[in-house]
Parts: C-alpha cells; sequence; structure tokens
C-alpha cells in the first residue's frame, strides 16, 4: 500500500526520550504528535527525573500527548507514579504482574493507557490481542523483558514487522510501532506495517541529543 497518502498523512508521529523542555518544544515544532517522557528503568536511554517529566508534561501544549513511560508493574504503583508526573498517557513498558488495567482507568479515568508488548516472536500476537480488550493503544518495541537486566524499550533494533503487521491487521485498538526506525527504514516500515504511529528515539539523535537535520529527514520520509 505504498503511496497511500491518507493513511501517511494521518500518522502520528512520537518522539521518546525527551530530555528537557527544550528538546519537547523542537519535537512538536518538528511534527510529533507524542512526546516520550522514561521514568527509572532497568536499562536504556533517555531517563529523566519524575520531577523533570512533570515539568515538561506541565509545559507542553494540551493537544499534544505525553506518555510517561513507567517500568512499574502492579497497578497501584503505576497509579502512584503517574500522580507524581501528571502526563495525559501512560505507556506501561513491562507486563502487569499484579492489580488490573482497569484499577487503574478507574483511578485515573481520563489518562490514556499504553502496553507495550516486546514482539520477540509469534506470542506477541495473543499477548498483544490480550492486552488490547483493555487498552487505549498498543506500542510494538522490540526490547526483551526476559533478560538478566530487562530491555524494555530503546534498543535501537527493528524487530519481524510481518508479526507486528498481524497484531495491525487484528488489534481492536490503534497500534504504535517501534524499535530501531530511522529516516532510512522509516518508509517500509510504514508500508510494511501499516501503523496507526510511529515511535523513535535513536533515530532522530546524534550522541543523544535531537538532531534537527536528522528530524526533519525523518519527518520528510513519513509524508513523502
Amino acid at each position: 500500500m505504498s503511496g497511500n497518502n491518507t493513511l501517511t498523512h494521518t500518522l502520528k508521529v512520537k518522539i521518546c526520550c525527551i530530555s528537557s523542555k527544550e528538546e519537547a518544544g523542537q519535537a512538536v515544532a518538528a511534527g510529533a504528535a507524542a512526546l516520550g517522557l522514561v521514568g527509572a528503568m532497568p536499562s536504556g536511554p533517555g531517563i529523566i527525573s519524575d520531577a523533570l517529566i512533570a515539568q515538561i508534561a506541565a509545559a507542553t501544549p494540551p493537544d499534544i500527548a505525553t506518555f510517561l513511560l513507567t517500568s512499574e508493574t502492579s497497578a497501584a504503583e503505576i497509579i502512584q507514579h503517574h500522580k507524581r508526573v501528571n502526563t495525559n498517557t501512560i505507556q506501561i513498558v513491562d507486563t502487569l504482574q499484579s492489580g488490573t488495567y482497569q484499577e487503574i482507568k478507574s483511578a485515573l479515568p481520563a489518562i490514556k493507557l499504553v502496553q507495550v508488548i516486546h514482539i520477540l516472536g509469534e506470542d506477541g500476537v495473543e499477548e498483544a490481542l490480550k492486552a488490547a480488550e483493555w487498552v487505549d493503544f498498543i506500542l510494538l518495541d522490540s526490547g526483551n523483558p526476559n533478560l538478566g537486566v530487562k530491555e524494555l524499550g530503546g534498543t535501537g533494533r527493528t524487530h519481524n514487522w510481518n508479526i507486528s503487521r498481524k497484531i495491525v491487521e487484528q488489534s481492536p485498538v490503534p497500534v504504535f510501532l517501534a524499535g530501531g526506525l530511522k529516516p532510512e527504514n522509516v518508509r517500509a516500515a510504514i508500508d510494511a506495517v501499516q501503523p496507526f504511529g510511529l515511535d523513535l528515539c535513536s533515530g532522530v539523535r546524534t550522541e543523544g541529543k535531537l538532531d534537527p537535520w536528522k528530524l526533519e529527514k525523518f519527518f520528510a520520509a513519513v509524508y513523502a
């Protein structure tokens, strides 16, 4: 479906690993519809304090989605984490181990929930569809929560886009695609997966900082 401009121009782009109000402004000016704000993680880039997440979220225009990336695995701790930062969206990067999605939604009814599914194989399809019954969005990434030190995002690696496409085709909720996206491969990713949105961190950075040239190149490729 290459060249499907109707789809392409409705794609939502989330720039993750935002580290300052200045980076947030830079991402929004480039065309980002959402910002990823990374809380405490066992590994990976972009981790900032809850205080800074709160500051960036408060300074972001209300029509821009602010995603708290939380590695908490209990509903109660996720709720408490959100109350410290007040983003308008919560991205759960690990598997919910205790409590329920409904518990989070009841406590935070105005907040959107995003469940990350790390695509390690065909099992990801069933896992994604099960979570999709309870959350507002699914986000497909390339981490590995089974490692001794969990990888919960920011790997810079792609995964099997054929599996992601199966999830997009079957999911009752919109799906974001993450994992190793950059200006050079984003068009192929869009054509292969047909996602609702894209999520990236390292693909538009140089030495850890947002790169205006890479941002411009990325958005030009998305909307080509």
